[in-house]
């Protein structure tokens, strides 16, 4: 019988994830309403190409395309953390709430300030990032009960009525808006890529290159954290305090993440599970993987969405849905 080495199964699987990764990206840049010939696509890589081709390149897709591919690992690492804390394989930030809370202060950004992408590099992460951080504190609160602490399963199941109020009151506050701000909104919430200019880039970029590194280096914690409640602590781990900051990572991560991509679903919920069946349950081998896979799975609902119907597209974040809710049903049935 052949048996493989594990922790050779996990580097083949990284080194293929990232191959597929980049050949997407790749595909990515080369394809749109107006497509670049890999004669062409090289040329302009290496500063030969034309006005035409370098505006195309570098001023149109290959910012869409990072930011694109940072969300999805903000948003996948997130789900990661959410299902390890509360032990719940359908927890992620849109199930739980979480994307509902940045949606309802983006609509109060847009109402009370402005969505012109110059005033809004840094301001409407920070706007999406509060009202997840409050989201989540809510939630929070809601489903501790004192002398047990939170409940992992009353954690979901508040998360979900919480989501619920809030996408109610983000449906009374649109009426409010006026016909561009509305069009604004309904690009955001349907998951349209917005934040396509390289201010967005360097807008999202430091969340995810201290948060995800951060998330990395708490796997043993998320590991022992998926254990009993009991397990836990009999290990040493101070539960609450530690669920805490890493809830409030997760959350850092889906609002800076959905704030320029839209409102996409699905990502957290899917991007884990697949990490997690082909390496195993272990963070240290999983989360990166995961992260990977979330960059994969949203490039490809972009660049799917931007050839099937140019040249406005089909947002993202419907394309994801597409997948994404059979999916999530699936899920149900069997868990």
């Amino acid at each position: 019988m052949i048996r493989f080495d594990p922790l050779k199964k996990v580097r083949f699987t990284l080194i293929a994830a990232l191959v597929l990764l980049l050949a997407l990206i790749v595909i990515s840049m080369a394809t749109g309403y107006v497509s670049l010939s890999p004669a062409q696509l090289v040329r302009t890589i290496f500063g030969q190409g034309t006005a035409r081709e370098n505006l195309i390149l570098y001023d149109f897709r290959l910012p869409r395309i990072i930011i694109t591919v940072l969300a999805g690992m903000g948003l996948a690492v997130s789900g990661s953390i959410l299902q390890s804390i509360t032990r719940n394989p359908l927890s992620d930030p849109g199930i739980l709430g979480i994307n509902a809370g940045s949606g309802l202060m983006v609509v109060f950004y847009v109402v009370f300030f402005t969505a012109e992408a110059n005033r809004s590099l840094f301001a409407l992460p920070l706007f999406a990032l509060t009202g997840g951080i409050l989201t989540a504190g809510f939630i929070y609160i809601m489903a501790y009960k004192r002398g047990e602490g939170v409940d992992p399963n009353r954690l979901v199941l508040t998360g979900v009525g919480i989501a619920a109020a809030l996408y109610g009151a983000v449906l009374i506050l649109t009426t409010r808006l006026q016909r561009e701000q509305y069009d604004f909104f309904a690009n955001w919430m349907a998951g349209r890529i917005w934040g396509d200019d390289w201010i967005f880039v360097l807008a999202l970029l430091p969340w995810i290159l201290l948060l995800v590194p951060l998330a990395l280096a708490k796997s043993n914690l998320l590991n022992i954290l998926n254990l009993h409640e009991h397990l836990s602590v009999g290990l040493g781990v101070r539960v609450e305090r530690d669920r805490r900051l890493l809830i409030l990572i997760a959350v850092a991560l889906s609002s800076a993440s959905v704030s320029v991509s839209g409102g996409i679903p699905f990502i957290g919920l899917m991007a884990p599970h697949i990490a997690r069946a082909l390496v195993g349950p272990r963070h240290q081998r999983f989360l990166p993987l995961a992260a990977m896979i979330g960059a994969i799975l949203l490039l490809a609902a972009d660049t799917i969405g931007r050839v099937i119907l140019d040249p406005s597209g089909i947002p993202a974040g419907i394309v994801v849905t597409i997948i994404g809710a059979p999916y999530f049903m699936y899920l149900m049935a069997k868990k």
